[in-house]
């Protein structure tokens, strides 16, 4: 291990708010981690760190699958539906002789 000259300072941003698995929305770091970081030492306190960069990659990419995976459903939904404010489209015969008709009683 290298010395350590300074203090590892907090990844603290002030957003402290928590999502839904606890962590916080700035620096990812858990609650426990958050109360404890003035009694961990400097290893422990990098070790925070790198687990809050870890947690932060795998909410990026978590993320840019649910976007992708929203554009691919608004795709979807945009040729499914016709739009309500134009008029219907008319199925368009090239020409009635081509219709047969000899199966159906008048």
């Amino acid at each position: 291990m290298q010395l350590e000259f300074f203090d590892v300072p907090s990844p603290c941003v002030g957003v402290c708010q928590s999502n839904a698995k606890g962590y916080c929305l700035g620096c990812m770091r858990t609650r426990d981690e958050r109360q404890d970081w003035i009694n961990l030492d400097n290893d422990h306190k990098q070790k925070v760190i790198k687990r809050c960069i870890q947690r932060k990659k795998r909410q990026k990419s978590k993320e840019k699958i649910e976007i992708t995976e929203l554009e691919v459903k608004e795709e979807q939904a945009q040729i499914e539906q016709p739009s309500l404010l134009e008029p219907p489209s008319k199925a368009k015969v090239a020409n009635d002789n081509d219709l047969d008709f000899g199966d159906f009683e008048l």
